[in-house]
């Protein structure tokens, strides 16, 4: 089947990523982009990011959409949240540095350098956004005091500045940065040292670790070790085996005592068919006692006198 888009006689295959502003913090720090209402052809898209020191793109996360991060000019950091380990995977990108972002994966960027420029590329042609700021502003307080407990007051005291959806942050008038006294940008010194801490229990990516040999040389990071199982899992599992002979952990059955075959005081039991054939000889019935002769190839004298002198029927009969 044919692309209509390919097909149309209108067909565009080319976009200028500066001319579709996205958002607009200040002069130094905005996004643009191209999708695919910039290039119908395109299944894929990107933003084109420039920021200054200081500056993050808030935490949020992709519903529908994989990111890749690319560093063109300056340098950031990315740090992801791995649901499934629960950690905090950071990295350090310089320009050529690319890193990742799963979908559905919380993540956010933060600006080192004086300038940086990177480029954000989605798998999708549009893809959907969650910001954090939105979430914030919207969850009710009360919620969030019967579910962790947190002050009612306190809460809605803390996003208060948070009027509308926030991307590049900290929001314009925001009190620990003013755009005027470079002094009072952030300590990214600071933001190293509490990463460096661990606090979500993961190994800094930039942190001086040395690497094994294998994983210097072949550029992989070793296998993480199994889990320890609980102890009722480890009861539950098969006995390991090895080259000198095991034991049923069950007791055996007490054995029979040894007694000689000639043994007076030894009977051996009688048979199924031994048993039957008794107890059938014991309930004939009397009347028919008397015809057993019939049955018997080899009847003995007595059996023999008691029926009599057999007739010889190949004699000839006397005549008178």
């Amino acid at each position: 089947m044919l692309d209509p888009v390919l097909t149309s006689p209108n067909l565009k295959l080319f976009a200028d990523s500066n001319d579709t502003l996205n958002y607009k913090r200040d002069a130094g720090n905005y996004i643009t982009q191209v999708f695919g209402a910039q290039m119908p052809a395109i299944a894929t898209g990107f933003f084109n990011v420039h920021m200054t020191q200081g500056i993050i793109i808030q935490p949020h996360w992709h519903t529908n959409a994989n990111e890749l991060v690319i560093v063109i000019s300056g340098e950031v950091i990315t740090s992801v949240f791995n649901p499934f380990t629960q950690k905090l995977m950071t990295y350090k990108l310089k320009p050529g540095q690319v890193s990742m972002f799963p979908k559905g994966w919380f993540h956010w960027i933060l600006t080192l350098s004086d300038k940086a420029h990177i480029l954000t590329i989605f798998d999708q042609p549009t893809p959907d956004i969650v910001y954090g700021s939105d979430f914030l502003r919207h969850i009710p307080k009360e919620i969030l005091h019967i579910a962790y407990c947190i002050h009612e007051e306190d809460y809605a005291k803390a996003v208060a500045p948070l009027k509308e959806t926030v991307i590049l942050g900290p929001p314009p008038g925001c009190g620990k940065r003013d755009d005027n006294a470079p002094n009072n940008a952030p300590d990214n010194a600071s933001y190293f040292e509490s990463i460096q801490q661990q606090p979500f229990g993961q190994q800094s990516a930039y942190s001086n670790q040395q690497a094994s040999p294998a994983s210097a040389y072949y550029r992989y990071s070793p296998p993480p070790s199994y889990p320890s199982y609980p102890s009722y899992y480890q009861q539950a599992r098969p006995p390991q085996y090895t080259a000198y002979p095991s034991y049923s952990p069950y007791p055996q059955p007490p054995s029979y005592p040894s007694r000689t075959p000639l043994s007076p005081s030894y009977q051996q039991p009688l048979s199924f068919q031994q048993q039957l054939f008794k107890q059938q000889s014991f309930q004939q019935p009397q009347p028919f006692q008397h015809l057993q002769y019939l049955y018997n190839t080899q009847p003995d004298s007595d059996t023999a006198a008691s029926r009599g002198p057999e007739s010889d029927t190949d004699a000839v009969p006397e005549t008178v």
